[in-house]
């Protein structure tokens, strides 16, 4: 019996469609943004907790790599808000059919990617 299925199961070289990008995307910016309400939590309880600890969030908040951190949260938030409004737009029925999803995704990095930029610039 000849099996058909793949015998070369090396992630690396298997081509995805960008749809198949996006919605991985989708799925790790939503984890991102799970464990980043933690640490966003954790500050906030700090900087709720007396003046002292306040100004030691604010200290750390001015930091680079704090700015950094910051910036990556707020790419994920951007990334999964837009990926989820086109989630909610195919939910109408639009962009359903094979091209209108890979027109949907580039549409999603191209938006997404502006929204970072500018999120950045308006952090650093």
């Amino acid at each position: 019996m000849k099996s058909q299925r793949p015998v070369n199961l090396d992630l690396r070289t298997i081509k995805l469609p960008i749809t198949a990008y996006t919605s991985i995307l989708h799925r790790v910016s939503g984890v991102i943004l799970f464990l980043g309400i933690a640490i966003l939590l954790l500050a906030l309880d700090t900087s709720l907790s007396s003046e002292e600890g306040f100004g030691r969030v604010q200290d750390y908040l001015a930091s680079p790599l704090a700015k950094l951190v910051i910036w990556g949260l707020l790419s994920a938030l951007l990334y999964h808000l837009v990926a989820g409004i086109r989630h909610l737009i195919m939910d109408t029925g639009h962009g359903e059919t094979l091209q209108g999803g890979k027109l949907g995704s580039k549409i999603v990095l191209a938006v997404s990617a502006v929204l970072i930029v500018l999120a950045g610039v308006w952090i650093w």
